[in-house]
């Protein structure tokens, strides 16, 4: 079994360029709230397992809108990944490096993304047969600047990075467009507060402000 992602995958995750990062408290918004990310143009979306929710919305979201890429984030536990793949997600994401996790991951055949910030994470997730990773938290680490600088002793590996972690619609053109990013973490996609006020057109109108910004910007 291998822990890297799908080629068809991550492939389409590249081309979308913006992963959207989501807590979800209710079920009964998962399915509205994926269509007007789509809306948007927005099709890759992370379900954080934060709340008791998570589970049911990912089911329902598969279930319902099918054209949705929808996997889990915040998967810190073995029991997690094997949850992650009864679910149905299409891949799971980690905010740290968990060796632990990593077998898991490997032994469901899920395709996971560890979360990395040091060299020494690095090399930990390219032993364990990782070449997406996910960088955070990134700009409070140092930006791409960082990014940059830490990516640099593996650039012959091929390695691609999606950072996550304090990004937003005025800072984003620059990361999407070097070569080192496979896409971006959108949290500010879908805040808690219009999730929970059901304001979906807002949320298209922040997904659409993303996803033209990717499609302006010359991506190597």
């Amino acid at each position: 079994m291998s822990v890297a992602f799908d080629p068809s995958l991550a492939a389409k995750i590249e081309k979308c360029g913006i992963i959207a990062v989501l807590i979800i408290d209710r079920v009964d918004d998962a399915v509205p709230l994926a269509r007007a990310l789509l809306a948007g143009g927005v099709n890759v979306m992370e379900l954080t397992l934060r709340t008791p929710a998570a589970i049911d919305a990912l089911k329902a979201i598969t279930a319902e809108v099918p054209e949705m890429v929808a996997g889990v984030g915040t998967v810190l536990t073995p029991a997690q990944a094997k949850l992650a793949k009864e679910s149905g997600a299409a891949f799971a994401v980690a905010p740290g490096f968990n060796p632990r996790v990593l077998d898991a991951a490997r032994e469901q055949d899920i395709s996971f993304a560890p979360g990395v910030l040091t060299p020494t994470d690095i090399e930990l997730a390219v032993e364990g047969g990782c070449k997406l990773l996910k960088l955070f938290p990134a700009e409070p680490s140092g930006g791409l600047k960082y990014l940059k600088a830490v990516a640099a002793p593996y650039a012959h590996l091929g390695l691609k990075y999606i950072p996550l972690g304090g990004l937003n619609s005025a800072n984003m053109g620059s990361y999407i467009a070097d070569p080192l990013v496979a896409a971006l973490g959108g949290s500010w996609l879908a805040p808690k507060d219009l999730i929970k006020a059901g304001k979906w057109d807002e949320i298209t109108r922040l997904a659409k402000e993303s996803t033209e910004i990717i499609a302006s910007t010359p991506r190597s």
